[in-house]
């Protein structure tokens, strides 16, 4: 949805971001093998884990790269809902009865 504010030519940086992931990888493989041979099974089951994460950041990115662009709408279609132009109604001040 668009807020209006956004350029209509706006893209994501999936080719950073996968570029990243990969970094984030390698860093990770070598993570859990440095820490499995020094003997840190809980290092290196959380970098297993991360592994695993980056793995499966890599696949949405390359799944999203090769949907390829989206449809955006132009700039004949608002962003949001045009504001009503009626006034509010007016409100009387609350009157105060003394007994």
């Amino acid at each position: 949805m668009r807020t209006g504010s956004e350029p209509v030519t706006a893209r994501s940086a999936l080719r950073a971001r996968l570029w990243l992931s990969v970094w984030g990888a390698a860093w990770a493989v070598f993570g859990t093998a440095a820490f499995a041979l020094v003997g840190r099974p809980g290092w290196a089951a959380a970098c297993g884990v991360l592994w695993l994460v980056t793995v499966v950041d890599m696949a949405v990115i390359l799944r999203h790269i090769r949907q390829g662009p989206h449809y955006q709408p132009g700039r004949d279609v608002p962003p949001y809902r045009p504001a009503d132009t009626r006034p509010p109604p007016l409100r009387r001040p609350p009157q105060h009865r003394h007994p």
